[in-house]
């Protein structure tokens, strides 16, 4: 499918920077310096997909203005040890903080990205979307080489609003010197992505690895990156 495409939009986490896989590096790693067997928290995978649910459900809410960056950091790991069994008063509070520091330097990107954003960039202007925290953004895009492909990285942090807020996607269009109609976004969110990008006015495409039903609504979908080098 060729599209009069000039710009393209991309979500960072779970779009490109494998956020899930690099989480679960960082987590084996600090379930042994915390040494959390010795908490009761027997099985590190339990303790990762525990977290993983949580961090999701909160990150849903951060899209849409619910909480704050503070409470998604407060409660993530604090929730999830509760709901393990840890006593409030054993919860290791330098958990979250260590976390935030290393996760970052983590670099597994999404099988293909690489081949496919040089492949892009020869023909098109690529720019990040980002809800997520600058700091860790901009560290996990210069970590993992992807600053070259990219001419301008938006975060919300930055712009006061999150995707789906229509404002984010004004201010990229602006700051890329792009019209809706030559611009399409790329992410995995469907809230924050592809219904925030579709309210606006632009094309969008649902990078949807784990094959979960596309709604009505949703008219494009991949579930592999290197499909973007079918239609673009």
């Amino acid at each position: 499918m060729q599209l009069p495409i000039k710009h393209i939009f991309f979500d960072l986490d779970h779009t490109i920077w494998d956020f899930d896989r690099n989480a679960q590096e960082t987590l084996l790693e600090l379930y042994e310096v915390y040494q959390l067997r010795a908490l009761g928290l027997h099985s590190a995978q339990e303790f990762i997909d525990r977290y993983t649910e949580n961090n999701h459900r909160l990150w849903a809410q951060y899209h849409l203005g619910q909480i704050t960056k503070e409470t998604l950091r407060e409660e993530r790991f604090r929730s999830t040890f509760l709901e393990l069994g840890v006593k409030p008063e054993a919860v290791p509070l330098q958990f979250e903080d260590d976390y935030v520091r290393i996760s970052p330097t983590k670099t597994n990107l999404f099988d293909g990205a690489n081949k496919v954003l040089a492949y892009l960039q020869s023909k098109y202007q690529l720019h990040i979307i980002s809800n997520g925290f600058k700091e860790t953004t901009l560290t996990k895009m210069e970590l993992s080489g992807l600053n070259p492909y990219f001419t301008q990285v938006i975060i919300s942090e930055d712009v006061g609003v999150n995707k789906p807020n229509q404002a984010i996607f004004e201010h990229a269009l602006q700051k890329a010197g792009a019209q809706k109609e030559e611009s399409i976004m790329i992410g995995d969110s469907l809230e924050a992505d592809i219904r925030g990008a579709q309210a606006f006015g632009l094309k969008a495409i649902f990078f949807n690895p784990l094959k979960i039903s596309r709604p009505a609504d949703v008219e494009w979908e991949i579930a592999h990156l290197e499909e973007l080098l079918e239609h673009f």
